[in-house]
């Protein structure tokens, strides 16, 4: 039995704790009466950054141009680069004249001189510079086709069904696409795996070269709950912007794609944080390695075994319905020694009133070895009347 239970509620545990990767449409019954607000979008997406679901969207899977939205994807192999030791922000970089002459949003650095990684990649994030974004590719893969393969490689790590990078600025291509859900994807992702970095993303204005330019998200000086994170634009993709936002504990992230102008991103990204934080709100069910329940013990050191979940369990409900919420656990009556720590021996069953949402694995959340043989030849006799 408790084989299966860990075959299951294994499976169960990646379905749950990868949401935000995976970006999976929120479950119909928790879905708030308040209709999404009327955008202009061609394509857009809300999503709920702890649970993964999402809350509201148009045709978010569909193809699109991504523009300097890329450069998430550029930025985020650069991060991956810096944590694996490969990469230092004080590295310098050689600007070759391809970089220089990279045509569109440019953070104006010099051919033939060197720039620290750290200054290219305040001029990607903050001036989206696409001279940067060049420079970085080159410098990290040697050419940029090199680098987006890079880019695709990460993109098929995070399961991205919709996307596809031929260049590291975003620059149009027709091999070059992704979709408003994986761009929300990759935000999700910077801003999960890299906290350090992700501030970057909130920066007003940054000068190199004596140029000082603004950051393109209006929202920064809209907003004090948006903390990011990048704007797009060509003539062919529109406007584009994909902006994050935490309030109390709870963060949203919104992409629209194909809009008219940039005041016109800005005011339909906004639309959509506002409605998912006053439509939706965030229950925490269980927190990490945090104790749930407990279990009998036989043969073992000590007689009881406290279980928690391994990971945090968010579900995203309706504002004012969080206490509909209830989870109900399921374990054998007992577990026998030796035990590891993390070993699944339990499931909690999320409900929402009646009805179930989810499984979670509840796992030893410390290890119990065998007891002397004296104790084990005890708790064997103790076994026959359980």
């Amino acid at each position: 039995m408790l084989e299966r239970l860990l075959i299951r509620t294994t499976l169960v545990c990646v379905a749950v704790l990868v949401g935000t990767t995976r970006a999976d449409t929120l479950p119909e019954l928790l879905r708030s009466s308040v209709p999404p607000p009327e955008l202009t979008a061609n394509t857009w997406v809300l999503i709920d950054y702890d649970t993964g679901w999402v809350l509201a969207e148009k045709s978010a899977d569909t193809r699109i141009e991504p523009a300097s939205l890329s450069k998430l994807m550029t930025a985020y192999v650069v991060f991956h680069e810096i944590r694996k030791g490969s990469l230092k922000l004080e590295d310098l970089a050689h600007v070759s004249e391809k970089a220089w002459r990279t045509k569109g949003s440019r953070m104006f650095i010099r051919v033939n001189t060197k720039v620290s990684v750290e200054d290219l990649l305040q001029g990607l994030i903050i001036q989206s510079g696409n001279d940067a974004a060049v420079a970085l590719a080159e410098h990290v893969a040697g050419t940029e086709a090199g680098f987006a393969e890079l880019m695709n490689q990460y993109a098929r790590a995070l399961n991205l069904q919709n996307t596809r990078f031929t260049n590291a600025p975003g620059l149009p291509d027709e091999g070059h696409y992704s979709s408003a859900r994986d761009i929300s994807v990759i935000a999700a992702a910077i801003i999960r795996e890299f906290p350090e970095f992700y501030g970057w993303y909130s920066t007003k204005e940054y000068t190199y070269n004596d140029i000082t330019q603004q950051n393109r998200n209006l929202l920064l000086w809209r907003d004090e709950a948006v903390d990011g994170v990048k704007t797009g634009h060509t003539s062919t993709a529109g406007y584009c912007l994909v902006g994050s936002a935490r309030r109390d504990d709870m963060r949203l992230i919104a992409t629209v794609t194909g809009t008219s102008s940039p005041k016109q991103r800005a005011r339909e990204v906004h639309a959509l944080l506002k409605y998912g934080f006053a439509s939706y709100e965030l229950k925490q069910v269980f927190e990490s390695e945090q104790a749930a329940d407990q279990i009998k013990v036989f043969k073992g050191s000590t007689d009881r075994l406290l279980l928690g979940s391994p990971r945090p369990v968010y579900v995203t409900v309706p504002r004012g319905n969080a206490e509909s919420l209830k989870a109900v656990i399921s374990r054998p009556p007992y577990a026998e020694a030796p035990i590891r720590a993390g070993q699944a021996l339990a499931s909690a069953q999320i409900k929402y009133g009646d009805n179930p949402l989810m499984e979670v694995p509840l796992v030893a959340l410390s290890e119990i070895v065998e007891g002397s043989w004296w104790q084990r030849a005890i708790d064997t006799v103790l076994l026959w009347f359980e």
